[in-house]
């Protein structure tokens, strides 16, 4: 069964599975969902309908499932997703999805969030993503697998961060950041590839190469973006991670930062 501090205060909406372990004058209220495994640092406030997978670690005075902060939020049932073996560290907030919005925030697997990070209404993250302290996301936000923000950088609402980016430190994203770059800059600016990101992800070699020869074009020529994706796709075929770059260019809503 879980093990619950006497100072802690679970409802009984609640669920939690054996083994989940809840810290001192934490509070948790309404249906809320724990995985086995999952702990629940002291001072942690989680509120209903939150759902958390297993082996995770709640810190200390972290709030998961709070109303978003929406002007036009009327109290809509809307939740918190959380995958499995996740790390939220001191005092980080993540609020509930609005009804405007998708419903929910999502937070997939093996994520390190570090310590005051705020993950606002309706963000979507992938997996195995690192926020440094005092990263804010603004609603609506969709972060893919293995980016990697410094600390306090922050993006604007309905912004994508592509898989394998890095955000630099203090950096504001108000476009979309490319897939396996590095963006950095008060008005984040395209400064090149993650090629230790890339590296770290196993990519191979002539893979990075492959990656490298699109940004020339999409970045390089003074193409329109238009014709550029379609040059860029006409040399460099049918290799996933350029498709995957021109897909990201091509479903943008917020425009992709480009230099």
């Amino acid at each position: 069964m879980a093990e619950i501090h006497p100072t802690a205060l679970v409802d009984k909406q609640a669920e939690l599975d054996p083994g989940v372990s809840v810290g001192p004058y934490a509070v948790v209220t309404g249906r809320v969902r724990i995985g086995s495994g999952t702990v629940i640092g002291p001072h942690a406030l989680l509120e209903g309908p939150c759902e958390i997978g297993s082996d995770n670690k709640i810190g200390a005075f972290v709030h998961l499932g709070g109303a978003p902060q929406h002007l036009q939020y009327r109290g809509e049932e809307t939740r918190v997703r959380i995958g499995d073996q996740n790390q939220l560290r001191e005092f980080v907030t993540v609020h509930r999805g609005t009804a405007l919005g998708r419903g929910e925030t999502v937070i997939g697997n093996n994520n390190f969030i570090m310590v005051g990070c705020h993950i606002a209404h309706d963000c979507v993250l992938g997996g195995a993503i690192t926020m440094a302290n005092y990263v804010q996301l603004a609603g609506h936000v969709q972060v893919f697998d293995h980016a990697v923000f410094g600390g306090l950088a922050a993006a604007h609402q309905h912004c994508r961060i592509g898989r394998g980016v890095m955000v630099g430190g203090m950096s504001g994203l108000e476009m979309d950041a490319p897939p396996f770059s590095m963006v950095v800059g008060a008005r984040a600016r395209y400064v090149g590839l993650n090629r230790v990101g890339l590296k770290r992800m196993g990519m191979a070699e002539e893979k990075i190469s492959a990656i490298k020869k699109a940004y020339r074009i999409l970045l390089g020529s003074k193409l329109l973006l238009k014709d550029a994706l379609l040059k860029a796709e006409a040399e460099l075929g049918p290799i996933p991670e350029v498709s995957e770059i021109l897909e990201f260019f091509r479903t943008s809503q917020r425009g992709v930062i480009r230099k």
